[in-house]
């Protein structure tokens, strides 16, 4: 009867733990979907997207076992004037670093490239400059160019200042210093 108890419980902890594998890796995907209410897209959707209504794209890169990374999807993104801002003025992309299938992005094809224990997606390393560092929020104007990564966690706060630094093109005639000191609030309606 032990035995029996051992295999049924070895076999139940063997399947959760495969459906728990299937649904971190199906997560961790270029396709992440967050249940918050951001519009999470994948890259293939903003590209089709901006083909039709040009805006600019916010890249979210974290990686699975990014503490900083679980922290701003709990802290910042949440925000629902945050949220708000984000939908109305950029195509937003929640993007794994460690993404392990190939992406064509501007007529390029970007794949995961093994680095010891881990690895990267050249996509990443790509769009953050070669400096991977999670998280890192990545904008890139309509025409689909990086103009900036920032590195770091962005309390909810210093996110809406840079997003908003983005968003009202501000970044085209404005040092970021200036905008900061001069900086006006979101509406939490």
């Amino acid at each position: 009867m032990k035995k029996a108890f051992l295999l049924l419980s070895f076999l139940l902890v063997s399947i959760g733990s495969y459906s728990f594998r299937a649904t971190a890796e199906s997560s961790s995907a270029a396709s992440f979907v967050s249940s918050g209410a951001i519009n999470w897209i994948t890259w293939e959707q903003a590209v089709q997207k901006s083909e039709k209504e040009r805006k600019k794209i916010l890249v979210d890169v974290y990686t699975d076992w990014c503490g900083w990374c679980k922290r701003m999807d709990k802290a910042t993104f949440q925000q629902a004037h945050i949220a708000k801002y984000v939908n109305e003025h950029f195509y937003a992309i929640k993007f794994n670093a460690e993404y392990r299938e190939e992406i064509v992005f501007n007529g390029k094809t970007y794949k995961f490239v093994e680095n010891g224990r881990r690895g990267y997606h050249e996509l990443a390393a790509e769009i953050m400059r070669g400096r991977l560092s999670y998280p890192t929020l990545v904008f890139l104007d309509e025409r689909k160019k990086v103009i900036q990564p920032i590195p770091g966690y962005k309390d909810p706060e210093q996110f809406e200042k840079i997003i908003t630094y983005f968003g009202r093109n501000e970044y085209l005639k404005t040092p970021w210093e200036s905008y900061q000191k001069s900086y006006q609030p979101l509406s939490k309606e």
